[in-house]
C-alpha cells in the first residue's frame, strides 16, 4: 500500500511539473489571471525569445483542480463551456471590432490565424460556437457597446474572448467577470487563447515586450485593403486618452520588416495600403529613423502603374512640423493619395493646453496652409472635441471660427467623454446640455459646407474597392481620396478607371466610367522600369519626370495653374510605355529618339483633346517625316562622330610612325 501511495505521489509531482513547464497555472481567484510570460519570470519556463507550445496559456477556472485516485487533475468546466466538446479547429468564431483600423487590423490578423488553424468565421453570432470581440477605450458609447454584446453573450451561454484596448487598459473591470482576455500585443496567441477557452477555461494574455510580427496569416474585411500598422502606442500624453493606457509607449517596426510586408500584399493584389498607428507621425522615433525614411522606402516599392496607392494615416501636429517638406512630396506621388487626417480637437490655445496636444492653433494652421500649398488637390480631415472641461464659450467661438475658415471636407466632431483613470476625468466637467449643444451647432456650420462644388465635368482617375452601402453602386477614390460612386459590375473592384464626375453630393461625388485601366504585368519591364528609376538624377522640378524615366510626363500647367482640376486624363493617368533597349538608356541618340516619341505621342493625344479627328493614316505619315531640324541634328551629330574617329585614326597613325 505505501508503495502504491508513493508511485501516485511521484506521478502526481511529476504532472505538476510538466504542467508547470507548459504553462497551467490553476489556482482560485483572479490574482493568476496575469500573462504566462509573467509568470516564467524568476525561474522555469521556456527561454526568453522561445515559442511556448500551443497549450502555453495561463488558465483560471473556477475551482482548484483535485487529483482522482490516479493522480490525474480533474478538469473543471467553465459555466459557459459547450456541452459536448468538438475536436479543435473545427468550431465557427464571430468576430465583432469596435474602433479605429489599427483594431481593424488586429482583427484580420486573429482571423487569419483562427482560420489557418481551421476555425470557421461567421458574421452570424446564432451561428458560432465561441465570440471573439475586439474593442475600443476611446469613447464611452463604443465601451457601452462593448458591455451589451458581452452581456448577450452570456446570456446566450456563448465562450467568449475580448481582445483590444479595453481590457489591456482596464483589466479588472466587473464587465469582463468570466471571460478570456487577449491582450494588444498577444494577437499572435489568440488560437492558443480560442482553444482553451472552447476547453471551459478562462484565459488572460496581456503582458509583454516584443511587438506580434508582421507576416502573420491575415483574412482582411477587404481584400484590396491592407491596413498595416507601423508602430503601437505614442508619444504624447493627452490628458483624455485612454488608449495611452492600453497601447502605450511608442514602438516602431523596423522599415525593412515594413517594406517587406509591402511588397507582400502588392503581390497578394492589395490595391490600397493604409498605414495605420495611434500616431504616424511618431514613427521611428524609438528606433532612430522617422516617417519621411519609411514613406520613402515604401514608396519606391509600389507599381510604376500607380495600380496600388498609399495612405498615409492620422498624424500629429507635433511630429510632422519638422518634415512638412519632405511629406509633402511623398504626397505629391502618382501612387499616394494626397490626402491626411490631422487632429485639430479645439481651435483654442487654453483648451488644447488643458489637453495637453503639446501644439498652438498656429501650428496646426502652419501644417496645414504648407501641405496645402505644396501639394496640389490636398484633402485633410481633422477631428474636434466639444464641451472639454474648462472651455468656455470663447474657446468655442474660436472651434467654431477655425472649422469656418478652412471648410475642411471632413471633420469627425465628438462630445467629451470622461474615460475612467485619466487626468481630464477629474476635471470640472461642462453641463452635459451644453456640451450636446455645441456639438449640434458646429456639425450644422460643417453640414453647411459643399466641398466637393465645382467637380462636375471632371476628369478624374478613381481607385475602386469596395461595393457601396446602397448595393448598387461601386466606391472608388481620387487622388484627393474624394469618395466616388459608380456605377458598374463587381468585376470592376480592384481595378482602376477614368471617371467623369456627373453629379456631387454632400459626402461624395457620382461619376460615370469613360474606360477602365489596365494592369501592368509584365514584371520584367516593371522591374527595368524601377531600376531607371532608381537611376535617375532628381528632378529639379516637382511636375518634371526625369530624363530617364518611361512613365509620361504631367500636366505642363500642373494642377494649381488647371484650376485645381487636373481634369485632363493626360494629367492624372500615369501609364506604363515599352522600355527602350538598355544601350539607348545611356546615350545621346537614344534620349532623342524617346524625345521625339514623346513629342509624337502629345501631339496625337492634343488632337484627340480637341476633336481633330482627320484620317488616321495622313496624321501619321505627317507625323513621322522628318522636319529639318530633326536632320540637322542627326547631321550634326555623325559629322561629330566621323571627326572623332578621323581624328583618333590620326593621332594613331602619327603615334605607329614615330616608333
Amino acid at each position: 500500500m505505501g508503495k502504491i501511495k508513493n508511485k501516485i505521489s511521484e506521478r502526481s509531482r511529476q504532472r505538476s511539473q510538466n504542467l508547470a513547464y507548459w504553462g497551467f497555472v490553476c489556482v482560485s481567484g483572479r490574482r493568476s489571471m496575469e500573462d504566462i510570460e509573467d509568470l516564467f519570470i524568476g525561474g522555469g519556463g521556456a527561454p526568453p525569445g522561445f515559442r511556448l507550445p500551443v497549450t502555453s496559456v495561463g488558465l483560471n477556472p473556477k475551482k482548484k483542480k483535485k487529483p482522482d485516485l490516479n493522480g490525474n487533475l480533474s478538469q473543471i468546466k467553465h459555466p459557459l463551456a459547450p456541452l459536448s466538446p468538438k475536436v479543435p479547429g473545427t468550431q465557427t468564431i464571430y468576430i465583432k471590432t469596435f474602433g479605429c483600423s489599427h483594431n481593424q487590423s488586429d482583427s484580420e490578423y486573429m482571423a487569419g490565424q483562427l482560420s489557418a488553424f481551421g476555425y470557421s468565421l461567421s458574421d452570424n453570432p446564432e451561428d458560432a460556437d465561441l465570440w471573439l470581440i475586439n474593442t475600443c477605450t476611446v469613447k464611452s458609447p463604443s465601451q457601452s457597446a462593448m458591455d451589451t454584446l458581452i452581456a448577450k453573450g452570456k446570456g446566450a451561454k456563448k465562450p467568449l474572448v475580448v481582445a483590444g484596448c479595453v481590457p489591456q487598459g482596464s483589466r479588472d473591470i466587473k464587465e469582463l467577470d468570466g471571460v478570456s482576455i487577449v491582450g494588444v500585443q498577444q494577437i499572435d496567441r489568440v488560437v492558443e487563447i480560442v482553444e482553451e477557452t472552447l476547453k471551459g477555461h478562462e484565459v488572460r494574455l496581456l503582458s509583454r515586450k516584443t511587438l506580434p510580427a508582421l507576416d502573420l496569416p491575415k483574412v482582411r474585411k477587404n481584400k484590396f485593403v491592407e491596413i498595416l500598422p507601423i508602430n503601437v502606442g505614442c508619444l504624447g500624453a493627452c490628458t483624455y486618452c485612454k488608449t495611452k493606457h492600453a497601447r502605450g509607449h511608442l514602438g516602431s517596426y523596423t522599415v525593412d520588416g515594413l517594406v517587406g510586408r509591402v511588397k507582400s500584399v502588392i503581390a497578394d493584389g492589395v490595391r490600397e495600403i493604409w498605414l495605420s498607428s495611434e500616431d504616424t507621425g511618431a514613427y521611428g522615433r524609438d528606433i532612430g529613423v522617422n516617417l519621411p525614411i519609411l514613406l520613402n522606402a515604401i514608396v519606391k516599392e509600389l507599381p510604376p502603374d500607380a495600380s496600388t496607392m498609399l495612405r498615409i494615416g492620422m498624424t500629429n501636429p507635433p511630429f510632422i512640423l519638422e518634415h512638412l517638406k519632405e511629406i509633402a512630396e511623398v504626397l505629391r506621388h502618382p501612387c499616394v493619395y494626397s490626402f491626411l487626417h490631422v487632429p485639430v480637437q479645439s481651435g483654442s490655445d487654453a483648451v488644447l493646453t488643458a489637453m495637453n496636444r503639446e501644439y498652438t492653433v498656429s501650428e496646426f494652421k502652419t501644417v496645414v496652409d504648407t501641405l496645402t500649398e505644396l501639394v496640389p488637390g490636398m484633402q485633410i480631415a481633422t477631428d474636434i472635441i466639444c464641451g472639454f472641461p474648462g472651455e468656455t464659450d470663447e474657446d468655442f467661438a474660436q472651434t467654431r471660427d477655425l472649422i469656418k475658415e478652412y471648410k475642411f471636407p471632413q471633420v469627425h466632431i465628438s462630445q467629451f467623454y470622461p474615460r475612467p483613470g485619466t487626468p481630464a476625468a477629474r476635471m470640472k466637467k461642462v453641463p452635459s446640455t451644453v456640451v450636446k449643444n455645441r456639438s449640434r451647432e458646429l456639425t450644422s456650420v460643417f453640414e453647411a459646407f459643399t466641398p466637393y462644388v465645382g467637380m462636375e465635368g471632371r476628369v478624374e482617375r478613381i481607385w475602386i474597392t469596395e461595393v457601396a452601402a446602397d448595393g448598387t453602386h461601386l466606391v472608388g477614390h481620387t487622388k484627393g481620396y474624394v469618395q466616388v460612386l459608380v456605377a458598374g459590375p463587381e468585376s470592376m473592384l480592384g481595378t482602376s478607371a477614368i471617371v467623369k464626375i456627373t453629379s456631387v453630393g454632400r459626402w461624395s461625388v457620382f461619376g460615370e466610367v469613360i474606360e477602365t485601366i489596365p494592369e501592368s504585368n509584365d514584371k520584367a519591364a516593371v522591374g527595368k522600369e524601377r531600376q531607371s528609376q532608381e537611376n535617375c538624377f532628381p528632378c529639379s522640378n516637382n511636375f518634371e519626370t526625369c530624363a530617364c524615366s518611361t512613365e509620361p510626363e504631367t500636366c505642363a500647367c500642373g494642377p494649381e495653374s488647371c484650376g485645381e482640376q487636373a481634369t485632363l486624363t493626360k494629367c492624372s493617368v500615369t501609364t506604363t510605355g515599352v522600355p527602350l533597349e538598355d544601350q539607348n538608356n545611356r546615350n545621346l541618340i537614344g534620349w532623342l529618339l524617346r524625345k521625339r516619341k514623346n513629342q509624337v505621342q502629345k501631339f496625337v493625344e492634343n488632337e484627340i483633346d480637341l476633336g481633330l479627328k482627320k484620317k488616321q493614316g495622313q496624321t501619321q505619315e505627317s507625323i513621322g517625316k522628318w522636319g529639318v531640324v530633326d536632320k540637322a541634328l542627326l547631321g550634326g551629330m555623325l559629322a561629330s562622330f566621323l571627326t572623332i574617329v578621323a581624328v583618333l585614326a590620326h593621332l594613331g597613325f602619327r603615334i605607329m610612325s614615330s616608333k
